[in-house]
């Protein structure tokens, strides 16, 4: 039986763990507030997926995609905006990306370049994430306001704490900052006692851990690409669609549309991105009928990756590294390596779990071509890397895929699976990679299974903006001897961009998945002695 027991006390301990002063439960619950409300936006981006999936599986005429705006935003009155011509134009850039292409404008029609999305090969072209001009509300920086609520108390509490002089009295004595002195502190919003001050920030520059969202010369948001690292978080905080990344769907259908062997390789986090009816064994059924000759669980690739993190960190922390921050997020670990390059060793070289399980299905099957699906836009961009591309060929998101699901017309309810179909190959800590805190776990499990006496400490930052703490914290030579992770997603990759459902429903469903693994340490994975063959390039 798994060590349940080993495995609780590591979790406890794990729980237990504040970061940066804060609880991350309430971090989580702060940061994921748009995640898992449904809304129009999700609605446009899904059909567009849909309408693009159906198109490919079609075939035919392709000029037909020239018809999507129009399908999608019928009539003569808008919904959304003020005129449906900005509505279908928005569609029009929407469209172009899920096809794989760059935004054009509205200089040509879709189908002008549709020749260059109808193939099997095409890899994603900078910049993957963007935001389409036109669809941008132009949002305020961010500000500190003080609302009509203000009752003009003479405590004048706001007055007494900013550091600036920026809040003055109009001649009722009630309050007003000046925005060209307020250094946007907050300390003011913390002490009002009617709440009559307001804090307003663009929801994409909000999401976004690395600073990477700055204004055009219109205000409309725009993306410095230099400190962009493509974890998709201002997409999908994005109340008004404005930003979308780039889509392979078109060529995954093509590849499979050819008789290609496609394997999919899917991560941890998908277990209940599908609805309650769409089991384990159901998706499996589901993808044949999608075109995939294969489902496999990228958990394979977290075992051994944690199981080579695990021994990486008892030969070179302290010794050789003053720490060791894990692999997998490639969000995190380019933050890490742009912002602070000189930690560029500390970061794990222990190939990711994509990498890994890709490498090992293409050993078996060297015809075949991989599409890693998962939760993240990052992995778009770790996939894109020409040290990465002839071992992963295509990459989709969960909410990708359930536009494919759409387009088939699946519904799971009915869909009878073999036991064949059954998922048994991860251990449960390699499942459990999915939700923050989850990788850190695996390598101290699996750290205690090689060396029972080693004592080692953890940290986990809670999506970038804790990863910059984190990192800054190790700067100063506090993290001296830990294992760090870093997840680019508040709550790990069940929060990522191309997830569907909200995340503490996916967080219990990765748990119940992670308790239903037959082995629950990595160290006890049947394909352990396979991790020396997928190094080899």
């Amino acid at each position: 039986m798994p060590d349940r027991i080993g495995y609780n006390k590591i979790v406890r301990n794990f729980t237990d763990c504040k970061i940066s002063g804060r609880n991350a439960t309430a971090r989580l619950l702060e940061e994921t507030l748009m995640r898992g409300v449904h809304s129009a936006v999700d609605d446009i981006r899904r059909r567009v997926f849909t309408e693009v999936a159906t198109l490919a599986y079609e075939g035919g005429d392709l000029t037909r995609v020239n018809l999507i705006p129009y399908k999608m935003i019928q009539g003569d009155v808008a919904v959304h905006r003020h005129d449906v011509f900005l509505e279908r134009a928005i569609v029009k850039e929407r469209v172009r990306l899920a096809l794989g292409m760059s935004m054009l404008g509205d200089q040509l029609p879709i189908s002008a370049t549709i020749d260059e999305a109808a193939t099997d090969k095409k890899y994603f072209e900078n910049p993957l994430v963007n935001i389409i001009p036109f669809a941008c509300n132009a949002c305020p920086p961010k500000q500190i306001r003080i609302t009509d609520s203000c009752q003009g108390c003479i405590s004048h509490p706001c007055m007494n704490v900013c550091p600036k002089d920026a809040i003055y009295l109009d001649k009722d004595k009630h309050c007003h900052i000046d925005q060209d002195k307020c250094i946007k502190c907050g300390k003011c919003f913390n002490q009002c006692p009617y709440r009559a001050i307001s804090k307003i920030e663009r929801p994409c520059a909000a999401a976004c851990g690395m600073d990477a969202i700055e204004s055009d010369e219109l205000g409309r948001a725009k993306i410095n690409y230099d400190k962009c690292v493509s974890c998709g978080m201002c997409l999908v905080n994005c109340p008004f669609g404005a930003i979308a990344d780039k889509s392979q769907i078109f060529q995954v259908i093509h590849a499979m549309q050819k008789h290609d062997n496609v394997v999919a390789c899917v991560a941890p986090a998908f277990v209940g991105q599908f609805g309650k009816d769409a089991t384990p064994a159901k998706l499996k059924a589901a993808m044949r009928i999608l075109g995939f000759s294969d489902v496999v669980e990228v958990a394979i690739g977290a075992d051994l990756c944690t199981v080579e993190e695990a021994h990486d960190f008892l030969e070179e922390v302290p010794e050789k590294l003053p720490w060791m921050g894990t692999s997998c997020c490639p969000a995190w670990s380019v933050m890490a390596k742009k912002l602070y390059p000189e930690f560029t060793e500390c970061i794990s070289m222990a190939l990711t779990p994509m990498v890994i399980t890709a490498r090992m299905v293409k050993k078996d099957h060297p015809e075949a071509k991989i599409c890693f699906i998962g939760p993240c836009a990052a992995k778009k961009l770790e996939a894109n890397r020409r040290t990465i591309r002839s071992d992963v060929d295509f990459v989709l998101t969960f909410e990708e895929l359930q536009g494919m699901f759409d387009a088939k017309d699946i519904n799971f309810a009915n869909l009878e699976t073999t036991p064949e179909d059954e998922m048994t190959e991860g251990t449960g800590m390699g499942r459990g990679f999915a939700v923050g805190g989850g990788v850190a776990a695996a390598v101290v499990e699996a750290i205690r299974h090689i060396d029972p006496d080693r004592e080692v400490k953890i940290e986990y930052g809670d999506g970038l903006k804790e990863c910059r703490k984190m990192l800054a914290m190790a700067k100063a030579g506090k993290r001296n001897g830990y294992l760090l992770e870093g997840m680019g997603c508040p709550g790990g990759c069940v929060a990522g961009a191309g997830t569907i459902r909200p995340v503490r429903e996916t967080t219990a469903s990765v748990a119940r998945f992670k308790d239903a693994a037959e082995e629950l340490s990595c160290t006890t994975s049947p394909y352990l002695h396979r991790l020396e063959e997928v190094e080899e390039k």
